[in-house]
């Protein structure tokens, strides 16, 4: 049987994500404005046409963030006013809902989260110098005793 207790759990959960989301919509909007004063100034190509094409992914992947946190709340609510009608089933299938709302929401956000390392190696290739911005490239280079300069030559 679902309890006030149990869909009270829920609250500050969904809030804590919903900040941490609306934290990470305002860092994504100071680097879109970041960007633009970027491109008007310099008007580069390479770099910043990745960067421009993996925020508006990233922004579209935190709307649908947001509105499955939403949803999620929405559904507690409702599991909620369940309760208090002591409708079980409503109950059950809103508390059921809030939580695959929240789940997927969750997914979403660890695949944003992916997206911003991308945007940051691309950063890091682009003062490098490099076209291939994977860790495993940068060791190869790193502990290549073929090449000249490499960290095993300088000690």
């Amino acid at each position: 049987m679902i309890t006030y207790n149990t869909a009270a759990l829920l609250f500050p959960a969904i809030s804590l994500i919903m900040l941490a989301y609306t934290n990470r919509f305002l860092a994504l909007a100071a680097l879109v404005r970041s960007l633009h004063a970027k491109y008007l100034e310099h008007n580069k190509e390479g770099v910043l046409h990745g960067q421009i094409g993996n925020l508006r992914y990233r922004l579209k992947l935190l709307r649908h963030m947001q509105g499955m946190g939403v949803l999620s709340f929405i559904t507690c609510i409702v599991c909620m006013y369940g309760i208090y009608l002591e409708s079980v089933l409503l109950a059950e299938v809103c508390f059921a809902l809030s939580l695959l709302f929240f789940a997927v929401s969750l997914l979403i956000s660890f695949v944003e989260i992916q997206l911003s390392n991308k945007a940051l190696e691309l950063e890091l290739s682009d003062m490098e110098g490099h076209s291939d911005p994977s860790l495993v490239q940068y060791i190869k280079k790193t502990f290549d005793p073929r090449k000249k300069g490499s960290s095993r030559d300088q000690e």
